[in-house]
């Protein structure tokens, strides 16, 4: 089988698929936390421009196999030195095969290219799998992992891309608190 990845934007068709499937699996994972699950989770995928997502601070691809969009996943700038992952996705068929590590691995390089040396990015509770290819990556996580994962509803996480492991350069991302339901 062979895979295409797209650098893209998240207003392209071919980014529609990602972007439906988001908002179903969050709304649904989440629907007993949140009142209104779905319009919580439209406003989230609508909160940033689309023109975030693109060089030269950001970037949104899609891996695309056989025309279809499998996979896919973004970054922003977060602060001159720092990329934001956003949007991480694979098809819910597609899972279990490598696709969410080869998003991250891309996405990783062109923040690189792009001139970022860290990465951070948060991921909710309700997403174990999603927490465990981030550890599995090397991402260290910025939260007190002592605490209930619900607590802190979303878990931040960061990697030093120059200095994998290293996590002194971190230390300005962790957070002093939980990043609470409304934070």
């Amino acid at each position: 089988m062979t895979y295409e990845t797209i650098d893209t934007t998240p207003l392209d068709p071919i980014a529609r698929p990602l972007l439906d499937a988001l908002q179903i699996e969050y709304a649904t994972r989440y629907r007993e936390f949140r009142t209104d699950s779905a319009a919580l989770v439209s406003e989230e995928l609508a909160r940033y421009p689309a023109d975030l997502f693109a060089p030269p601070e950001g970037a949104f691809i899609v891996i695309v196999r056989d025309g279809e969009t499998i996979a896919g996943g973004a970054f922003k700038r977060y602060d001159p030195t720092t990329a934001e992952l956003k949007r991480i996705w694979t098809h819910a068929g597609e899972r279990r095969q490598g696709l969410a590590r080869r998003v991250v691995e891309e996405l990783e390089s062109r923040a690189s290219r792009q001139g970022y040396r860290r990465v951070y990015l948060t991921t909710g509770f309700r997403q174990p799998e999603a927490a465990g290819l981030y550890i599995r990556t090397g991402y260290e996580p910025l939260f007190d992992r002592s605490i209930a994962p619900e607590i802190h509803f979303r878990l931040p996480f960061g990697k030093d891309l120059l200095e994998p492991g290293s996590i002194d350069s971190l230390s300005d991302l962790r957070q002093p608190e939980p990043l609470g339901q409304r934070s």
